[in-house]
């Protein structure tokens, strides 16, 4: 019955439990102690590569600290060792290797608990200070522990995970092995196929990580051998139990490929136990020639029933010798006196299937009826030891000889810890362990090699039939530092001594496909791929995705780096500078008219309209910072808002102002034509127009917000040709930022209307000549806009940066001509800065203006060009009308007028006579306030 989680009274798995050895120096180590279990975490205790590997190190410290025949290593220093479970789990193991870390974050040799009064706790746990880890034994759980450990600068020592992305220095500074690393596998597999001539050979892998990494490795190296494959066949495991008609298929499609005679296998050895099993069923023995990994080489589960479909075959196995005196040592051991294994007990249940007295409660030995009495005792001609304890044991003496390099260095000799090592860190540790070379107990050397890898010596073995009729696999030669070296002659079969040939060469350059033959599939002609297409396998092209350049061996398609216009770009420094000057000179303006608001020519421009004016060109300059930003959803939609809406504010202000000079003329000139009954014009106040400016604003916002909705902004790739990658905002495609203009457009038009309707009012009112040039320079350069705008669709750095200098370019038009003049009468001409020069000069050629200042026309203020001209200017009034027909005033009343350079007050006899007194008449002074300064 198994077992579930929740019917346990019990704490599993025991993550505190951990195998201690006190020393001056501690290493800390993880080994998969038990297996990995998907109902528990952790599973049933491993003999091989769980118990014996920890015995086997704990064996390689008593002889590192003298406690055996062999002298202490490091004098008057002692090793010790904190060993954790991680029960072949990776997220359990990063957990554990938490408790190796605590010594860096924490006061070294302080307690967890502290008491107030100062005595000691009862419960006192010292945090040690890890100086290495030894393990994991699984790459994947390596990978994770050595990232965490590079954080600390802790130097790790792996002894079983083979994995080559281990290898890189960059990723894993402080990561070491004492196992070579299978990409060493790999070569030596290659470097037999090179050694039999073969060009032409399948492939057998299983469907796992250990599989298809190998294959993987294998694929990366038949490249630079000029070897191909034949057949590519896939045995399943992760996915399920493969069955025979499974591996039956996999034997048909082998010899399908009959030039393909050498075949490699880097599969476990069940797996290829059932593929022997096939080939026998299939007639196939003797057909191929094996070439295998260490998953099966060696091991009697694939070859046992199988002998002569294995015959022949070659495998490679990394290099290991037995650990001198260790197997004695295992099989003396027992639970009573191994307390420093907290897992030997449970391991010794599990074996004799029986329950040890006193022991822990495991998912496991409930189900054990027998009891223990701890002097069972191993077979010897029955125990399996692991082959590759060899790695364990190097890896605890390559730190201890690191230490007793750093202590001689530092110590000078001396016994014991001096004070110089508190100085050791994992810098100087993982620098001396590229250093150390020793002979391990197994009696082979150890050094590793550059790049932190065990050293790659593999075994080549034979698979050949004895003389006597028997089976073994005779050791034929070696594979070290990456040179083959084959001792003993190599023997396929009985019948038949040298290896059969495998050929079908055929190698084709980077830019050529394989065009695989009909008949044979393997053997094939060369397709030159075109310039944008890739091979995403040998035997095709495929056109890249847009946007993607084929990589230099055509393999893959690398991205083309996006471009935009950036802050970086020739243009764009040009543009950013000129608007950089612009806001400079914006706000120095705005600043003069700030300080000189309540003069007249300020007052006289309407202020209110030309701070909003200044407003508008200053955004107007900030738009070329804007549309030369990074696109994304954010910039797109403020670009999309803020340029129509910049120019609105600018051409909003303008149009106000220039209704609002036309709309008074009218009215003067009407006044003109009646002489009585004036009418002032409506809305032309302050606060009237800027309700009016914002309106029209409102209207360009309202067009903006509309497009938003209906066209969301985004940043998107934009292809102008096939070698071309640009990231832009959508709205820059095609004519659509044409909608944001369109509004802007027609109040630059409006604008225009209004500058030639008024172009000849008075000299005194010349700012509508300025609006006037201001407007037909706009134009000038919006027609010169668009016709770029529209002939740059597949350009759009080009078309951004047309649309940056535009939009400066129109702001600094409106600034020039419509603030220069009156910053030229501040700033340089003071004097001018009156009211009397507000008005024109010659006013007399447009003739004079009469208004009515009183209800009943009973008086007239009278606007003339010299003050000589008064009298007569009233007799030609006098003459030109009745009075009675005007219903003015009656002959011996007084008229009121205003002499405008001497800003003197007249009271006129209507008979004819001189001028009666200087009191101005309250209504005028209101007019001349609310209407005159501000024209």
């Amino acid at each position: 019955t198994r077992l579930r989680p929740d019917a346990f009274n019990f704490t599993w798995p025991v993550q505190e439990q951990s195998s201690v050895v006190e020393g001056d120096i501690v290493l800390g180590a993880l080994h998969m102690i038990h297996e990995r279990s998907h109902d528990f975490v952790c599973g049933k205790v491993m003999e091989q590569g769980g118990i014996q590997a920890l015995e086997a190190m704990l064996y390689t410290l008593d002889h590192v600290n003298g406690q055996g025949s062999a002298p202490q290593l490091i004098p008057g220093v002692t090793l010790g060792i904190l060993a954790k479970d991680d029960c072949d789990t990776d997220i359990l193991g990063l957990e554990q290797a938490l408790e190796f870390i605590r010594g860096s974050i924490t006061n070294i040799g302080e307690s967890t608990y502290k008491c107030k009064d100062g005595s000691t706790p009862e419960n006192l746990v010292k945090v040690k200070v890890i100086s290495g880890v030894l393990g994991a034994p699984s790459s994947q759980t390596s990978i994770q522990v050595a990232n965490l450990l590079k954080l600390f600068r802790i130097p790790q020592i792996s002894f079983f995970s083979t994995s080559a992305a281990l290898s890189s220095r960059e990723r894993f500074p402080y990561f070491l092995r004492t196992i070579p690393s299978d990409v060493y596998q790999a070569e030596a597999i290659i470097a037999l196929v090179n050694f039999f001539g073969w060009k032409y050979v399948s492939i057998v892998y299983e469907e796992s990580s250990y599989g298809m990494s190998g294959y993987n490795e294998l694929e990366n190296l038949i490249g630079q051998h000029d070897i191909c494959f034949g057949a590519r066949e896939k045995l399943m495991k992760d996915s399920g139990v493969a069955r025979d008609q499974d591996y039956e298929a996999v034997v048909t499609n082998l010899l399908k490929k009959n030039l393909a005679r050498g075949v490699i296998v880097f599969a476990s050895d069940q797996e290829v136990a059932g593929l022997m099993r096939a080939v026998r069923r299939m007639g196939a023995t003797g057909r191929f020639a094996w070439i295998g990994s260490d998953g099966w080489g060696g091991r009697g589960l694939a070859y046992n029933g199988n002998e002569q479909e294995v015959e022949g075959a070659v495998t490679v196995l990394p290099q290991a010798e037995e650990v001198q005196g260790f197997k004695k040592y295992f099989l003396a051991l027992r639970p009573d006196m191994n307390e420093r294994n907290p897992w030997f007990t449970e391991y010794w249940e599990q074996y004799f299937q029986c329950r040890y007295p006193g022991s822990r409660q495991t998912p496991f030995n409930g189900a054990y009826n027998a009891t223990c009495t701890g002097e069972e005792r191993i077979p010897r001609d029955k125990f399996s030891m692991e082959a590759q304890l060899q790695f364990v044991s190097d890896s605890v003496l390559a730190f201890a000889y690191a230490f007793k390099e750093i202590h001689q260095n530092l110590c000078g000799g001396r016994p014991g810890v001096c004070p110089a090592m508190a100085a050791m860190n994992g810098e100087m540790i993982r620098a001396q362990l590229l250093k150390v070379h020793f002979t391990g107990l197994s009696g082979q050397k150890f050094q590793f090699l550059p790049n932190g890898d065990g050293p790659s010596r593999y075994q080549i073995l034979n698979y050949r039939r004895t003389e006597t009729g028997e089976y073994e696999w005779a050791t034929v030669g070696y594979y070290r530092h990456g040179l083959l070296k084959i001792t003993k002659g190599v023997q396929f079969r009985s019948s038949e001594i040298k290896h059969p040939p495998s050929m079908c060469k055929r190698k084709c350059s980077r830019r050529q496909a394989i065009d695989i033959d009909t008949v044979e599939p393997c053997c094939s002609s060369c397709k030159d791929c075109q310039k944008y297409q890739y091979r995403p396998e040998p035997t095709r092209c495929e056109e890249c995705p847009m946007g993607t350049l084929p990589s230099y061996n055509m393999s893959l398609c690398l991205e083309i780096p996006q471009i935009y216009l950036s802050f970086t770009d020739a243009t764009a420094l040009v543009a950013l500078t000129f608007s950089s000057l612009g806001i400079l000179a914006v706000t120095l303006t705005g600043l003069v008219f700030l300080r000189y608001a309540n003069t007249p020519v300020v007052k006289a421009s309407g202020r209110e309209l030309s701070f909003v004016l200044l407003l508008g060109i200053f955004l107007c300059y900030t738009m070329t910072f804007l549309l030369i930003t990074k696109p994304s959803k954010l910039v797109c939609g403020a670009q999309t808002i803020g340029i129509g809406f910049c120019f609105s504010v600018c051409y909003s202000a303008i149009l106000t102002k220039t209704n609002r000079i036309a709309r008074i003329f009218r009215a003067g000139e009407r006044t003109t034509r009646q002489v009585c009954g004036f009418m002032r014009p409506k809305f032309i106040s302050p606060e009237s127009q800027l309700v009016i400016c914002a309106s029209l604003v409102a209207c360009q916002i309202i067009i903006s917000l509309l497009w938003l909705l209906t066209s969301p902004p985004k940043a998107v790739p934009f292809y102008a040709n096939r070698d071309d990658h640009q990231l832009v905002c959508e709205a820059s495609i095609g004519f659509a930022h044409m909608v944001g203009f369109s509004y802007p457009i027609l109040l630059v038009l409006v604008c225009t209307v209004y500058a030639i309707i008024t172009r000849k009012i008075p000299e005194a009112f010349n700012e509508s000549k300025h609006i006037g040039f201001t407007m037909y320079t706009t134009c000038i350069i919006w027609a010169a806009f668009v016709v770029i705008y529209l002939s740059t669709a597949h350009n759009i750095q080009v078309r951004l940066a047309t649309m940056c200098f535009s939009i400066s370019l129109s702001a600094t038009v409106a600034l020039l001509c419509m603030f220069t003049p009156k910053l030229y009468i501040i700033l340089f001409r003071p004097e001018r800065n009156v009211r009397q020069s507000m008005m024109a000069q010659k006013t007399a050629q447009y003739g004079a203006k009469l208004i009515v200042t009183n209800s009943s026309c009973s008086s007239l203020r009278v606007d003339s060009g010299t003050q000589s001209e008064d009298f007569e200017l009233i007799q030609q009034l006098q003459s030109s009308c009745s009075l009675n027909s005007l219903n003015c005033a009656t002959p011996g009343s007084t008229l009121t007028y205003r002499h405008i350079r001497s800003s003197s007050t007249q009271t006129l006899d209507m008979t004819g006579g001189p001028p009666q007194g200087n009191n101005q008449h309250p209504q005028e002074q209101q007019l001349w306030e609310e209407d005159d300064v501000h024209l």
